[in-house]
């Protein structure tokens, strides 16, 4: 109790009422707060190249004018050449996507299962599939769709006039930020909490770059060898394995999943569910001996067990979203941990504040 003034306790106060306030802006402004971790997030993956331009002798305002415009310009491309071709796909897939059409091939499926499996009972995948279109093109729920997707372009709207913003005045201004925030710590602890940052901003950058160009060569490769394998919307399906990859474990699942669903809805049959289950499985042993070992080397450090269980957490905890910033949150935490651990293990003033040692 003699530890105990009152300096403590209004330190100890301030602290408490600023975590809660930060729970409270992050509750009542998640969008904002997405918008300003998918910033940092770009902010993580152009940083070494405004580094560059920077070290090369350009100012570096200039230089993060630069590599925004160029990303821009990359957008703009992808928003003309790329983006049409995936939409014209996607509303021919969208056209084989009518009951009628959903009830013939689920007809077709089963009778190729009953003539292999005679002890299924008749009806019992066209009724299943049909009941499930008729709950999916249910009128009643079409405004609510209309709604969800109205609400989905105006977060996207936003996001396009925030991130960039943001990011960069995260680029330009990235070291005064953490100068400011740093002269917010104690001086017996500024060396452990400048190395906590400076390990945490390096890693994070590391393995948003490796996810970023990881995704894209899964998205390539999985468009090279499903055009091969014969599947007409094999670029909108590449893209969407690209971009579910960035997922541990689950997105090569959801990879397959799709590939054989949109084949069976192009063909009304099984005839290209092999030869694309062989694609995204030439894709994904790609990924396990090349892309992988190249781009990450063991960036997360921890074990494969370990990331299962922390994905499985971010599902249940924020669904795909927790997903995808789980493996990210966890390696700062565990950054966090182990360099505190090691501070107070070798930092003469932190033993000293423990105390000696006992007996």
């Amino acid at each position: 109790m003699k530890n105990i003034t009152l300096d403590k306790v209004v330190k100890f106060i301030i602290g408490l009422s600023a975590v809660v306030v930060s729970l409270m802006i992050v509750y009542n402004y998640s969008n904002l707060v997405i918008f300003l971790v998918l910033a940092m997030i770009l902010s993580y993956v152009l940083d070494p190249f405004v580094n560059r331009l920077q070290a090369s002798g350009v100012n570096r305002t200039l230089g993060v004018t630069l590599v925004l415009f160029t990303v821009v310009l990359i957008l703009g491309f992808i928003s003309t050449s790329v983006i049409p071709i995936i939409a014209n796909q996607m509303a021919e897939l969208a056209t084989q996507l009518s009951l009628e059409n959903i009830r013939q091939i689920s007809v077709r499926i089963e009778n190729q299962f009953l003539d292999k499996f005679e002890f299924l009972p008749e009806g019992f995948l066209e009724d299943n599939i049909t009941a499930i279109a008729n709950d999916l093109f249910d009128v009643n729920q079409i405004s609510t769709i209309i709604g969800d997707a109205l609400g989905i372009f105006t977060n996207i709207f936003s996001a396009v006039l925030v991130v960039p913003f943001a990011a960069f005045f995260f680029l330009k201004d990235g070291s005064k930020i953490r100068r400011d925030l740093l002269r917010l710590v104690p001086n017996k602890y500024f060396e452990t909490s400048l190395t906590v940052i400076d390990k945490i901003e390096n890693r994070l950058g590391l393995y948003f770059r490796s996810v970023l160009l990881q995704s894209f060569l899964v998205a390539l490769s999985s468009w090279a060898f499903l055009s091969i394998a014969g599947l007409g919307n094999s670029m909108s399906v590449g893209i969407a394995v690209g971009l579910a990859n960035t997922i541990p474990y689950f997105g090569p699942i959801l990879g397959y999943v799709l590939s054989v669903i949109v084949s069976i809805i192009e063909t009304g049959n099984f005839s290209l569910v092999a030869a694309c289950m062989l694609a995204i499985l030439i894709v994904q042993l790609l990924d396990n001996l090349v892309f992988q070992p190249m781009l990450f080397s063991r960036s997360a450090d921890m074990h494969p067990v370990a990331i299962l269980f922390i994905i499985l957490v971010g599902a249940e905890t924020a669904g795909i979203l927790g997903m995808l910033i789980a493996i990210p949150l966890a390696t700062v935490i565990k950054i966090a941990i182990t360099q505190i651990n090691w501070s107070f293990n070798n930092y003469q003033i932190f033993r000293k504040e423990a105390g000696p040692p006992s007996g």
